[in-house]
């Protein structure tokens, strides 16, 4: 199971590349960390968990990771997107990035994610949260760009890897520095989990050249 930042670099690169060297079938659940913090402890499992950092302490500390495989992986940032050939508008500074958001016809975020928690919090400080709630476009969970391609949104909010994810799209960029959040991303074997060996292989491979590529095509910065 693991949660969406590293979704890009993963399938481009890391698990084609693993499957084919190896042999091993993958299957990953794509999942908010909010949704894996929920699965785990109500007893589903995998082989690896890859999650935010502060929810995989969460989960070491609880007896559910072998902490000596945990493996820091990304550092992931919170930017906007638009549909493919739509106008890209100004966020070079705090009040054009507050522009934008009010301009918008409506914003999608995600309010199981990471970014979209960081988003609402953002619009409460900027003093923008009703006017923005009212026109917004909130999904449970998944990609918000794809709300972009449906027509249902002029702006997509998501960690930059996850908005690279789906096509059609165009990053406008990051959230500017002072409502910036960098969220961090670690992977591990599960206590016990069944296939331990090809999961130690799979966390190997993760802090390779060939990954740090990867990670950095796929809108992310190698941690380690």
């Amino acid at each position: 199971m693991s949660g969406l930042a590293v979704r890009a670099a993963f399938d481009s690169v890391i698990v084609p590349s693993f499957e084919a060297r190896t042999g091993t079938k993958l299957r990953v659940d794509w999942l908010p960390t909010t949704l894996i913090m929920e699965k785990v402890p109500a007893g589903e499992g995998a082989d690896i968990l890859v999650l935010v950092k502060a929810a995989m302490d969460k989960l070491v500390e609880q007896g559910f990771i072998d902490a000596s495989s945990r493996l820091e992986l990304v550092h992931s940032r919170v930017g906007l997107a638009v549909r493919a050939g739509a106008p890209r508008p100004d966020i070079s500074s705090l009040e054009a990035f507050k522009a934008a958001l009010l301009n918008a016809r409506s914003v999608v975020y995600s309010r199981a994610g990471a970014s979209g928690i960081h988003f609402e919090q953002v619009v409460e400080k900027l003093g923008i949260a009703e006017a923005v709630r009212a026109r917004a476009t909130v999904i449970p969970a998944g990609f918000t760009a794809e709300k972009l391609v449906s027509g249902e949104a002029d702006l997509a909010v998501q960690q930059i890897s996850e908005l690279m994810v789906v096509p059609g799209i165009e990053i406008v960029g990051a959230f500017p520095d002072e409502v910036q959040t960098v969220t961090s991303f670690s992977a591990a074997l599960m206590r016990n989990a069944p296939n331990a060996e090809a999961g130690a292989r799979f966390l190997a491979t993760l802090q390779t050249p060939e990954a740090v590529q990867a990670y950095l095509a796929g809108g992310v910065e190698p941690a380690f």
